[in-house]
C-alpha cells in the first residue's frame, strides 16, 4: 500500500468499506459498475493498492475506503510479459510457484507468492509449451486424461516453470476459492 493510503486510515479510521461496485475480469481488467476502466493512472493506483484480507477477499485501499473486488475468476491474472517473465496483472513477478491445477474447461491456475491466480488465456501457447505428461511434449490425449480426472486428483502433467517442476492437479472452477484461500464473491 502507498503511503497517502496509511495516512488517510489514520484519519478517517472508520469508513465502511463498499461491496458489489469493483469486479476483475478474467483478462485481468478492472470493472467499476460492470464498465472497464481504461485510465492508466487509475489502473496504476488500483494495482499498487491491491490486497486481500485475512478471509481471503480481495479489496482495492482507495484511501481510507475498502472497496471488495468481485473475481469472475482469481484475484490474479498471470502473464508472461515481453522478457519472459511470469507476472501478475499487477506487475508484480513471480519468483516462487508454489501448486498448479487445472479446472475442467482447460484454464491453469497457479498458486504464487502473490495469492492464486489464473494464466491469461492469451498466454496458452506459452503454458502448453511449458507442460510435460511422464517427460513428454504434452499431446491432445494426454490433455483430455487430465481433464476426465475428478477433481481433487493428480494429473499426469507437469509444468514447468521458473526452474521448478510443478504436479498439475485437477481442480473444478468451483473449487479453487476454498482450496486456494480466496472469495470470488465477498460480502459485508
Amino acid at each position: 500500500m502507498e503511503d497517502w493510503v496509511y495516512r488517510a486510515l489514520a484519519k478517517w479510521p472508520n469508513v465502511p468499506a463498499v461491496y458489489g461496485w469493483m469486479g476483475l475480469d478474467r483478462r485481468g481488467r478492472w470493472l467499476i459498475r460492470g464498465e472497464i476502466i481504461s485510465r492508466p493512472q487509475i489502473i496504476d493506483t488500483i494495482n499498487r493498492n491491491y490486497a486481500a484480507d485475512e478471509q481471503g477477499r480481495w479489496f482495492f485501499q482507495n484511501g481510507p475506503q475498502r472497496g471488495y473486488v468481485t473475481l469472475e475468476y482469481a484475484p490474479l491474472i498471470l502473464r508472461i510479459s515481453g522478457d519472459g517473465r511470469l507476472q501478475t496483472h499487477t506487475g508484480l513477478v513471480v519468483e516462487k510457484p508454489g501448486a498448479a491445477f487445472l479446472d475442467e474447461h482447460g484454464a491453469l491456475a497457479l498458486m504464487t507468492e502473490h495469492g492464486a491466480g489464473v494464466f491469461d488465456d492469451q498466454d496458452l501457447i506459452w503454458v502448453l509449451e511449458q507442460l510435460t505428461a511422464e517427460g513428454d511434449v504434452v499431446d491432445e490425449q494426454h490433455l483430455a486424461a487430465a481433464l476426465d480426472q475428478a477433481s481433487g486428483e493428480s494429473t499426469l502433467l507437469q509444468l514447468r516453470i521458473n526452474g521448478c517442476t510443478l504436479n498439475v492437479m485437477r481442480m473444478d472452477a468451483a473449487d479453487l476459492p476454498l482450496h486456494l484461500g480466496f472469495v470470488r464473491e465477498p460480502v459485508g
